[in-house]
C-alpha cells in the first residue's frame, strides 16, 4: 500500500521515481524543472492551489510514508514531526491500533457513512468516551455528534446552551480577561448569559495554561447564576496537556465539553458532551458527515490506548523535560523569549533583539528557525500573534530518545538562526557608544 502511494506521487510528478522528466503537457505548462521529480509536486501546488495554505508554503515537504513521529518525503528524506496534524494525532502517524480498528470496519462490510444512525461502531465509541470524562460529568453526560470541522462543535455547543436557557448571549473572555478579576468581567448584576465559553489551556498564541484559581472562581460564579460552563477541548483533549482533559488540571467540572481533533484518531470527528438536563432535543445539528464510522473506530482505539497506557502521564513527564531544556535555551540565546505550556503542548516565543538593519522581525526570525529545523529533519509549527511563536505538539507516544533528537535539532536550529541574525552586527549608534 505504501509503495502504491509512492508510485502515485511519482507518476503525478511525471516520473517513475525522483528526477524523472515528466510529460510533454506538464513541461509545456510548468517547465521541465516543475515537472521533474517529487519537487515538481511542490511547484505544481504553488501554481494550482490557494496561497492560503500556510502549512504547505512554510513546509515544502511531500509526505509519502509516515509512522509514529516520523514522516518520509517523496525524495526519501525523513523528518521528526512535532506538529502532529495541529494536535490531531495523539498516537502519531499510522499507529497500529488505529490501523487495525479501521481495517476491521472496512473488512466487516459495515456502512461507512450513516448520518445520525446508531451503529455498533458508534456505540463502542460513546462507551469509551464516557469512561474518560471527568467524574463530575461522566455520570450524567450526553454525547451529541456534529460536523467534523473546527467551528461546528463550538456552534453546536452555543446552540445547545441557548436552547436550554432561553437566553441568547454567550460570553467568551478576551485574552486580557483570562488574567483579570472575574468580578469585573462578569458582574453579578444584569441578565445572566446563556453560557460562558472558555479554554482551560489557551491555544491562540501557543499553549498558555489558564490558572486553576481563575477557572475555579469562574465555576463558582456560573453555578450561582445557573449559567452553563462550556470548556473548549478541541486542541487540548485526549492527554495532550498531561491530563486526559485539560480542564482536569483545575478540578473544575464543566457542564459542556467541546471535542474535536484527537478524538477521531487522525480522522475528522467532533462531538459535544453535555449535562443530561441541558438536552431537550432542540439545537440538533444537521451536518451530513457527523459520526463517520471510520473516524469513530479510529477514535475508540485512540481513546482506549491513551487511557490504558497512561499516556497523559507520559506526556506530563516528557513535557516537563522539554520545558526545562527550552528554558535553558532562553538563558543561552537572546532571541528566545517566553517558554510556556503543559504536557506535550509547548510554545517558545522568538523575540528580535536589535542587531541592526536587515536583521528582520521576530516573525522572520521564527520563520528562519523553522527553516533551520526543516534542514535538520524536524517539523515544527508557527503561530500568532506575529508568527513568532514556535509550537511543539509531538505525539503522546514520543520516546525519550526521540525527545533528545527533537531538542538537539531545535537547539542547533536556534543557534544557526541566531548566528545568521547576529552577522548583521549592531546598529552604527551602538558601535559608536562602545
Amino acid at each position: 500500500m505504501v509503495e502504491a502511494a509512492y508510485e502515485v506521487i511519482t507518476a503525478a510528478a511525471g516520473s517513475a521515481g525522483p528526477g524523472g522528466a515528466g510529460t510533454e503537457g506538464e513541461r509545456a505548462e510548468f517547465g521541465d524543472s516543475a515537472a521533474a521529480g517529487p519537487g515538481g509536486a511542490v511547484r505544481r501546488r504553488q501554481a494550482r492551489e490557494s496561497a492560503a495554505r500556510t502549512y504547505a508554503r512554510a513546509l515544502p515537504v511531500v509526505p509519502v510514508r509516515a509512522r509514529g513521529l516520523t514522516i518520509e518525503d517523496a525524495d526519501g528524506r525523513r523528518y521528526l514531526d512535532c506538529s502532529s496534524g495541529a494536535g490531531s494525532l495523539a498516537l502519531g502517524h499510522n499507529h497500529p491500533v488505529v490501523l487495525e480498528a479501521i481495517r476491521k470496519v472496512l473488512d466487516s462490510g459495515a456502512p461507512l457513512q450513516v448520518t445520525g444512525l446508531t451503529t455498533p461502531v458508534e456505540d463502542a465509541f460513546v462507551a469509551e468516551l464516557l469512561r474518560t470524562l471527568p467524574p463530575g460529568l461522566a455520570g450524567h453526560a450526553r454525547v451529541r455528534f456534529c460536523g467534523p470541522g473546527g467551528t461546528e462543535p463550538v456552534a453546536t455547543a452555543v446552540a445547545l446552551v441557548r436552547a436550554a436557557t432561553g437566553r441568547a448571549r454567550v460570553v467568551t473572555p478576551t485574552e486580557a480577561q483570562y488574567a483579570a478579576d472575574l468580578a469585573t468581567c462578569w458582574p453579578e448584576a444584569g441578565e445572566a448569559p446563556a453560557g460562558v465559553l472558555v479554554e482551560a489551556v489557551r491555544g491562540e498564541c501557543g499553549p498558555r495554561p489558564v490558572p486553576g484559581t481563575w477557572l475555579r472562581g469562574l465555576r463558582r460564579i456560573t453555578e450561582r447564576r445557573s449559567v452553563p460552563l462550556v470548556v473548549d477541548e478541541t486542541e487540548t483533549g485526549v492527554g495532550r496537556t498531561g491530563a486526559f482533559w485539560a480542564v482536569e488540571h483545575s478540578g473544575v467540572n464543566p457542564d459542556v465539553l467541546v471535542l474535536s481533533k484527537a478524538i477521531g484518531g487522525s480522522l475528522p470527528l467532533a462531538a459535544v458532551v453535555h449535562r443530561a438536563d441541558l438536552d431537550d432535543g432542540r439545537a440538533a445539528g444537521a451536518a451530513a458527515f457527523r459520526g463517520n464510522q471510520l473516524a469513530l473506530a479510529a477514535g475508540t482505539a485512540t481513546l482506549a490506548h491513551v487511557r490504558a497506557h497512561r499516556l497523559a502521564e507520559h506526556a506530563a513527564r516528557v513535557g516537563a523535560r522539554i520545558l526545562a531544556r527550552l528554558r535553558g535555551l532562553a538563558g543561552e540565546f537572546a532571541c528566545v523569549g517566553a517558554v510556556r505550556g503543559c504536557g506535550l503542548a509547548i510554545a517558545m516565543e522568538l523575540t528580535a533583539p536589535d542587531c541592526g538593519p536587515g536583521a528582520g522581525t521576530a516573525g522572520e526570525l521564527a520563520a528562519a528557525v523553522q527553516r533551520e529545523c526543516l534542514r535538520r529533519g524536524l517539523i515544527v509549527d508557527l503561530t500568532r500573534p506575529a508568527g513568532n511563536v514556535l509550537r511543539l505538539l509531538p505525539p503522546l507516544i514520543v520516546t525519550e530518545e526521540q525527545t533528545s533528537a527533537v531538542l538537539d535539532r531545535l537547539a542547533d536550529a536556534v543557534q544557526a538562526a541566531e548566528r545568521s541574525r547576529a552577522d548583521h552586527g549592531p546598529p552604527p549608534e551602538a558601535r559608536t557608544a562602545r
